[in-house]
């Protein structure tokens, strides 16, 4: 605590809490999924109308297949910011470093993005870059995220282990029974406490 000239000490903040780590890792996989939908974004938009700087899209008909040639590219943008930064403290489950189970599970949760795209454009006939943008890059994209986000916790990168479940591996699946727990320290000396009297 700083102390003022006249003896008096300075007001302090109350020191700040971390942030909770489970909202970290959504802050972070947010941002990830932002620069892989960012990636797929201008690639979609490039195959489809040009991105003003063609005339003549590679894939002016085909935006189904523009938006999944997109996505594979926002899923290699996506594993490495997820493995080397959003997951990072996080050891991938499978030894190739989880890129087969990455890879699939963007595959499975693909659909959301299509789907929409596909309702968009055969469905309600839109077909201006506004429409298929709003389809295939925001509602589908945020429909993927939220499914990726729990299925490579669960499945891609797990929980770290701690060094106490590395000691008593047994806690990791079968937590004690009461009978064999450590007594309480402050319920024994409140129970001391109470036989004083």
């Amino acid at each position: 605590m700083l102390i003022r000239e006249c003896g008096e000490p300075f007001p302090t903040l109350p020191p700040m809490q971390r942030l909770p780590h489970l909202a970290l890792e959504i802050g972070r996989f947010m941002v990830t999924g932002g620069l892989a939908t960012l990636a797929s974004f201008l690639v979609f938009n490039f195959l489809v109308h040009g991105l003003y700087l063609t005339d003549e899209p590679w894939l002016a008909a085909q935006p189904l297949t523009a938006l999944v040639v997109a996505n594979l590219i926002g899923m290699v943008v996506s594993y490495r910011l997820s493995r080397y930064w959003a997951f990072r403290h996080r050891p991938p489950v499978h030894a190739d470093g989880g890129r087969t189970a990455f890879f699939l599970i963007n595959l499975v949760t693909l659909p959301f993005a299509v789907g929409t795209l596909w309702f968009s454009r055969h469905a309600l006939g839109l077909d201006d870059p506004i429409s298929d943008n709003v389809s295939g890059q925001v509602i589908g994209a945020l429909l993927g995220q939220a499914a990726r986000f729990y299925l490579f916790r669960t499945y891609v990168f797990r929980k770290p282990v701690t060094v106490s479940e590395l000691v008593h591996p047994q806690a990791l699946t079968h937590p004690p029974h009461p009978a064999h727990r450590a007594p309480d320290p402050v319920a024994q000396r409140s129970v001391e406490s109470e036989d004083r009297v």
